[in-house]
């Protein structure tokens, strides 16, 4: 991902925190130089030093087989805005738009064991609706098997993970602070998560 120093963030746990919030994501992998894309629910997890990102494909989709190829490519994206340039001090500006994204490249290892796989369910219902686990303890192993059938769980391991924050860096304080009034004023909630992640940044430069 191009990264201009200015966006660039290195916090780990700043990072995982962004792609666990906003974990529904898109993987991407490629065969004979044609790329595919899922978007999936992921589990992000630290084990020891390592960052793994789990999931599970439908059977049926063949994206699965592509998995151990190659390194593959997870998009953690969101939120995002258009920045008008009504906010700025000249007039000599253009439009823009502001927005934070992960990128986790990594290995991938098929969880092809029936009992890796009912883990991976439990804990995406651990994860999404722990609320949901009392019901799914009810229901019938037979219907519970059926389900494991029907998907691949897999796992990454992250080997390079890339962070950026374009949240007007380079602006003034006072545009900033004008942007940061749009948004949060603004109908949308996307925007208005936005507006809140350009106040934090903010307020890091006055620390």
């Amino acid at each position: 991902m191009y990264i201009p120093k200015l966006n660039r963030t290195t916090d780990q746990e700043e990072i995982i925190t962004f792609m666990q919030k906003y974990s529904f994501a898109t993987i991407i992998t490629v065969k004979d130089n044609y790329q595919t894309a899922t978007h999936l629910p992921f589990i992000i997890s630290k084990r020891e030093d390592k960052i793994i990102l789990t999931s599970h494909f439908a059977k049926a989709n063949p994206q699965w087989q592509e998995l151990t190829a190659n390194q593959v490519l997870v998009i953690f994206s969101e939120p995002h805005a258009y920045i008008s340039p009504k906010h700025y001090d000249k007039q000599l500006n253009v439009p823009t738009w502001n927005y934070i994204a992960v990128h986790a490249y990594g290995n991938g290892t098929l969880l092809l064991d029936t009992t890796k796989a009912f883990e991976v369910l439990e804990t995406t219902i651990e994860t999404y609706e722990a609320a949901y686990k009392a019901q799914w303890n009810k229901l019938p192993d037979d219907y519970k098997l059926n389900m494991i059938k029907g998907i691949v769980a897999f796992e990454i391991e992250v080997a390079d993970l890339q962070g950026k924050k374009k949240l007007s860096q380079n602006k003034t304080a006072a545009e900033q602070a004008s942007i940061v009034a749009a948004l949060e004023s603004s109908d949308s909630t996307t925007e208005k998560e936005l507006g809140l992640y350009m106040k934090k940044e903010m307020l890091k430069k006055k620390v």
